[in-house]
């Protein structure tokens, strides 16, 4: 088997490594996780990852905290939530480098572009944290602004729902999925796949992204050979 997409960044949510504690990190849930992303690097994909931080923190429900502060919280969440993946990562043989886009150089990498692209040449697997380094903005924009920084060819959006639904599922039993769908209707109908500035990023630069079910991690790898899964945004 080869993998269909060279250049992959994947978009974990900091929940689905909390798996059914919804707090915190759930090792059992982040081995399988791991392993998979370790086979897809196999057959030859290049990979990153942004991890949200919503297991330990979310800053736009922290009240009256400043929103600002609050996001800082958020992004040192992402951290953690990104070594605990290298460390599992590293268990399975994988090379492994995170960076982070605040600086804390006693446990990450900084940011810098061009070295991560370096790293995933050379077969590492590369984790950003911090998001973009800013507050107001999410973990989905900081995946759509990595992704196109580094140049990847689509983002996967490793998420909790099997797919992209012109209503949530969760409420409505005759929700519809979509099996592909175009990023000007995800905006024209207001549909909540990623926020808006991450919609609009990818649009402008051209990056798909495939919205697919992570209770199966195996999903990771029938995304990477082009299985048909989820939803195809583009």
């Amino acid at each position: 088997m080869k993998p269909k997409y060279k250049r992959i960044l994947l978009k974990l949510s900091g929940e689905a490594l909390a798996g059914n504690k919804k707090f915190g990190l759930d090792y059992e849930v982040i081995g399988p996780i791991c392993k998979e992303i370790k086979n897809l690097h196999d057959l030859g994909a290049e990979i990153s990852i942004v991890v949200g931080g919503g297991n330990f923190w979310r800053g736009r429900s922290s009240g009256a905290m400043d929103r600002t502060r609050a996001d800082h919280i958020g992004m040192l969440a992402t951290t953690m939530n990104a070594l605990a993946v290298a460390d599992v990562l590293e268990e399975y043989n994988a090379d492994v480098r995170v960076q982070t886009a605040i600086s804390m150089q006693a446990v990450a990498e900084p940011y810098i572009r061009n070295k991560a692209m370096r790293h995933m040449e050379k077969g590492r697997i590369v984790i950003f944290g911090c998001g973009t380094g800013n507050p107001f903005f999410s973990t989905d924009t900081a995946a759509s602004l990595r992704a196109a920084e580094i140049e990847a060819d689509i983002i996967f959006k490793a998420t909790m729902v099997d797919g992209v639904y012109d209503k949530d599922p969760n409420k409505y039993s005759d929700a519809v999925k979509y099996d592909e769908i175009s990023f000007n209707d995800v905006i024209g109908k207001n549909l909540n796949v990623v926020d808006i500035t991450a919609v609009t990023m990818c649009k402008d630069n051209n990056i798909s992204l495939l919205v697919f079910n992570l209770d199966n991690p195996a999903n990771i790898v029938k995304a990477g050979i082009g299985e048909n899964i989820g939803t195809f945004v583009h």
